[in-house]
């Protein structure tokens, strides 16, 4: 029988080159727990990102607002450029109104002939495809947008002042009025209304009451 010795504990066998401390078990961490820093570290970052997406949407609006005076500014150039060719082209065929007269002068009186016709009929032909027409025909309601009265007359024949001879024809471009027609207009005899209207009354009362009374 083997005999204890007072005052001893059994210890458990510690490895040779280990200190005392390596024998006690340590603490395992805490499983969840974050590093003290990392909270301060996320809130930095949102912060930045969200930084970072104001400037972007600040750009971007910017960007659009460029983009939208370029394209205005470019609107504003084309629409320039064809005002200003349309005003050179008209400038231009309207030098040419005298010679355009000519020609149809010539042309009403048989002059128009030879060489002279085809070169004549080239500048025709060249003048309208620059938007050059021509308008003002007899027959036609006078209109003082278009039309230049330098005759006037009365005929019993018209129910309105009418066009009854161009002096001279008008010209356009588009909707634009070069030149109007120089015309001869002719309003209805005065008193020739109410006499119509009076024959047109009286030829419905004969009709309505079944012709005129047999003697």
């Amino acid at each position: 029988m083997t005999e204890e010795t007072p005052g001893f504990e059994e210890k458990p066998d510690v490895p040779s080159g280990a200190t005392p401390d390596d024998a006690e078990p340590k603490a395992a961490p805490q499983e969840g727990a974050a590093p003290a820093g990392d909270g301060a570290a996320d809130a930095g970052l949102v912060a930045q990102l969200d930084q970072v997406r104001t400037a972007l949407g600040e750009r971007t609006t910017d960007l659009q607002r460029l983009q939208a005076e370029y394209q205005n500014y470019r609107r504003r150039v084309e629409r320039d450029r064809i005002t200003v060719k349309e005003i050179a082209v008209a400038s231009l065929l309207t030098e040419l109104l005298p010679v355009l007269d000519d020609i149809g002068r010539a042309r009403e009186h048989g002059e128009l002939v030879g060489g002279f016709k085809s070169v004549a009929e080239s500048l025709e032909t060249v003048a309208a495809k620059m938007g050059l027409q021509q308008f003002g025909k007899e027959g036609e309601p006078f209109d003082p947008t278009i039309h230049e009265a330098l005759m006037h007359s009365y005929a019993p024949d018209v129910t309105e002042t009418t066009c009854v001879a161009i002096l001279q024809p008008g010209y356009r471009i588009g909707e634009r009025t070069i030149r109007p027609a120089r015309v001869a207009v002719a309003e209805p005899q005065p008193g020739a209304q109410t006499v119509k209207e009076e024959s047109a009354a009286e030829a419905a009362d004969d009709k309505e009451s079944g012709g005129p009374d047999e003697g």
